[in-house]
């Protein structure tokens, strides 16, 4: 998921998976090249307005290392998508999707693939429409599938019923969503896809605890969870790479790797010399089926 699963019930994304595509096109507008990540099309689907880089959640305290992090694990997925892709993988699911954008940025190799996005009904018709507008539309190898999480919809069940193939193996993404649900609500994820095609794999997200960090970073990560609070969209989990590790295995996957920032730095960060790095706060989960 990239943080679009929780909506107001209306044909529209919520705050948080617009804040997610501008801090991408953010990453474009005001940091040096080589960018982590190319993507101005989900600013494109906001349509925020003029002055949108202006805004608190664009200038707060410790913004650019958020925004190093949302396009590092946005990156770190996409690599594991065309990784897993050139040895015959040939399904992607989103979960949460939000305004992601990697079927109209990368159509050459989501071409390859059957890409289902997964997401609440509003955000999906809201999306369907932002794409007909600016004239990229719904390939056949993208499915927008609408799920209501919030009514206990089985996002497995509607996966299938929209052509997804249980018997293929298939990468599914699930980025900046566990800190919003309960503990019960990941472990369900989990077990979830760890059902799926042997050879599967998941990459899931999560949030260190706050005495896990140091103090100007557990300052930025208290002013961001006071924001969120103030959205309506509370930070309720947040997980030790072990306690992360212990819960992929009891679902049932065969394997769990931690990827952490400093793992990321070293793959995207290494030559940067603008001072873009990425906080402690959020490691990666790489499960596999």
């Amino acid at each position: 998921m990239t943080g679009g699963q929780r909506l107001s019930g209306q044909n529209e994304p919520d705050h948080t998976a617009v804040r997610v595509a501008l801090w991408r096109a953010l990453h474009v507008q005001a940091d040096a090249p080589p960018h982590v990540l190319d993507d101005e099309i989900g600013l494109e689907l906001a349509d925020p307005g003029q002055g949108w880089r202006d805004r608190g959640d664009m200038t707060m305290p410790g913004i650019s290392g958020v925004r190093a992090s949302i396009v590092a694990r946005a990156r770190f997925v996409e690599d594991l998508v065309a990784e897993r892709a050139d040895a015959g993988l040939a399904q992607y699911v989103i979960l949460g999707a939000g305004l992601d954008t990697f079927a109209q940025r990368c159509p050459e190799l989501a071409s390859r693939l059957r890409v289902f996005e997964v997401d609440q009904p509003g955000t999906q018709a809201w999306k369907r429409q932002r794409l007909a507008e600016l004239g990229y539309g719904v390939p056949a190898w993208l499915t927008l599938v609408p799920v209501d999480f919030e009514a206990g919809d089985s996002w497995p069940e509607r996966l299938n019923a929209a052509g997804f193939d249980p018997r293929k193996p298939t990468v599914v993404a699930s980025t900046g969503v566990s800190m919003y649900l309960t503990h019960e609500a990941n472990t369900a994820t989990l077990r979830q896809a760890a059902a799926l095609a042997p050879g599967s794999v998941f990459a899931t997200t999560f949030l260190l605890p706050l005495d896990m960090l140091d103090p100007d970073e557990r300052r930025v990560q208290e002013f961001s969870m006071r924001n969120a609070a103030a959205s309506g969209t509370p930070f309720i989990s947040l997980y030790s790479p072990d306690e992360m590790r212990q819960a992929a295995l009891e679902a049932g996957f065969t394997k769990a790797v931690h990827i952490s920032p400093d793992d990321l730095a070293a793959r995207y960060f290494a030559d940067r010399h603008d001072g873009l790095r990425l906080p402690r706060a959020e490691h990666i989960l790489l499960a596999e089926v």
